[in-house]
């Protein structure tokens, strides 16, 4: 991981709890939340990848061992996510962060998509953090913050991602709601990240192999991928002091993918070199 400009002890003391959180953000997450003094309890489907990354997180910080552990659930499953979060706070004691990460998604025309395949990715991306936010909610430690991760097809139309616009953006909404039923007396903070493409994970593996790269990059006014460090750093300011009077918010960190329209896009790529062009002449 990269070095942080946050102070290293920013987050000791404190506990975190973060759903699919065996691979891609949200294992970067939780590993920058322990490298900032946090215990981390990480919820994946799959045992053995499970297992790995409880071990790569635990190698990478001093006493890490001590300070990792996880439990293999389904978040579709409330009961299952209910006995995650009853084990991680039996471990470590009450949530000040729970990251609800996991999620699902493929390229699909809407036409030729089934009633289950629409809703594999509802029930994972939007029931998934549902449950996770409410199997915690009895854990929940005073002023905790509450971080789902979101995606740009939340507010912007996408071709074959039909079930993931509606689902994030249901995840969004959710976010609003429960920043303002759990916050006043409960203190809750609930924000969501909205990351772009980000290298070395699967979402982006799937859109660079079918459409390039350079050329889903290009509309951006930073064209390039995002970091995992820079979307694992936004999770650990939200968790920070610094975010107590932010609440309800979505926080892009995408190069701008979401005002890139396909108009604005175009006209920029072909009308910069134009105007460019005229401005050197005398």
């Amino acid at each position: 991981m990269s070095v942080s400009c946050f102070r290293p002890d920013v987050l000791a003391g404190r506990v975190a709890f973060v759903t699919g959180g065996s691979s891609g953000i949200n294992k970067a997450i939780a590993r920058r939340y322990l490298e900032h003094g946090a215990s981390v309890f990480i919820v994946a489907r799959d045992q053995a990848r499970l297992d790995a990354a409880i071990g790569e997180l635990a190698a990478a910080v001093p006493e890490g061992a001590a300070r990792v552990g996880g439990y293999s659930a389904d978040v579709r499953d409330l009961a299952a996510v209910t006995a995650a979060a009853e084990a991680g706070a039996a471990r470590f004691g009450r949530y000040d962060m729970v990251v609800a990460g996991a999620a699902g998604n493929f390229l699909g025309a809407a036409e030729k998509l089934s009633s289950n395949a629409f809703g594999a990715v509802v029930d994972i991306d939007l029931k998934g953090t549902f449950h996770t936010f409410r199997a915690c909610h009895a854990h929940l430690a005073p002023r905790a913050r509450l971080i789902a991760i979101s995606a740009p097809q939340a507010a912007m139309p996408m071709a074959f991602q039909a079930p993931a616009c509606a689902a994030k953006a249901g995840v969004e909404m959710l976010v609003k709601s429960l920043a303002v039923e759990w916050g006043g007396l409960e203190g809750v903070r609930a924000n969501a990240i909205s990351p772009g493409l980000v290298a070395g994970t699967y979402g982006a593996e799937i859109f660079c192999k079918v459409a390039g790269e350079q050329a889903l990059v290009a509309p951006q006014p930073v064209p390039r991928l995002a970091t995992l460090e820079e979307v694992a750093d936004v999770a650990v300011w939200l968790a920070s002091p610094l975010t107590d009077y932010v609440t309800g918010q979505v926080i892009a960190i995408d190069g701008g993918l979401t005002l890139a329209s396909a108009l604005g896009g175009s006209f920029a790529a072909a009308a910069g070199p134009a105007l460019q062009a005229a401005a050197r002449r005398p």
